[in-house]
């Protein structure tokens, strides 16, 4: 089932637009924004949300003349994302087939969308989406230097992960380890082994949380000898996950 974000500033073709993708039984979700900033806020905030390894959103069908940014700006900034979102170009203009393209879309829909037309895009995506399921896996290692040799750490073994500018320290149980990867890049690698973000600073194995502590409003995490804060972003997420797995 598909995750899906329309962008469109005319509220008319928008609202359409939606409408027929909430009819097609392949859709799961469908949310729309008017424009850039509000597209790009959607897809970060269901970024954050996902759990158990999804993407937050699966497919993106953008118009291409919009006010501010257009839908080629809005699809070159996307690629920029470690696991970017599909693109499908909805339009009036015939002219933009090729940079359309050339950004690597799936498809390229023109207006005004016929049903049909559209559930064939859908399709195209649906088995992209499927394709990339079944053949993505994440690798059990992560290599690391150690005295000048490089040494492949089984994953399993990282207590959590701390952020240094563009780099992550790996704490292990018996040491941590240095590597040259953004948090933010760690996380949404491994969110589908159960790593949660507890703070812009810090990423942790859910499983290896030994308390949860509530101070004076603050919150933090006891994770072997080690106590974390929680921020207040991320603690309704920490407290609710938490919770499942103990109901499990």
């Amino acid at each position: 089932m598909l995750r899906v974000l329309a962008v469109d500033d005319e509220a008319p073709a928008l609202e359409e637009l939606l409408y027929l993708l909430r009819s097609d039984p392949r859709v799961r979700s469908a949310e729309g924004a008017t424009g850039a900033t509000e597209a790009l806020r959607l897809i970060g905030a269901a970024l954050e949300a996902g759990e158990d390894g999804e993407r937050g959103v699966d497919v993106v069908f953008l118009d291409i003349h919009m006010a501010g940014l257009t839908g080629l700006d809005i699809a070159r900034l996307l690629a920029g994302f470690a696991r970017p979102p599909l693109i499908v170009f909805v339009t009036a203009h015939e002219g933009f087939a090729v940079q359309a393209f050339d950004l690597k879309a799936v498809d390229y829909v023109l207006k005004p969308v016929r049903g049909e037309r559209l559930a064939e895009a859908v399709r195209r995506v649906a088995e992209l989406v499927g394709d990339r399921a079944a053949t993505v896996q994440e690798p059990d290692q992560i290599p690391v230097e150690l005295g000048g040799v490089t040494r492949f750490l089984p994953i399993d073994d990282i207590v959590y992960a701390e952020a240094q500018g563009d780099y992550a320290r790996l704490h292990t149980a018996r040491g941590s380890h240095l590597v040259r990867i953004p948090l933010s890049t760690l996380e949404e690698r491994w969110r589908s082994r159960g790593f949660v973000r507890i703070h812009r600073s810090h990423l942790v194995a859910l499983d290896r949380i030994d308390e949860l502590r509530l101070d004076a409003g603050s919150m933090s995490v006891r994770v072997g000898d080690a106590e974390l804060p929680v921020s207040r972003r991320h603690a309704r997420t920490v407290r609710d996950r938490l919770l499942r797995r103990t109901s499990r």
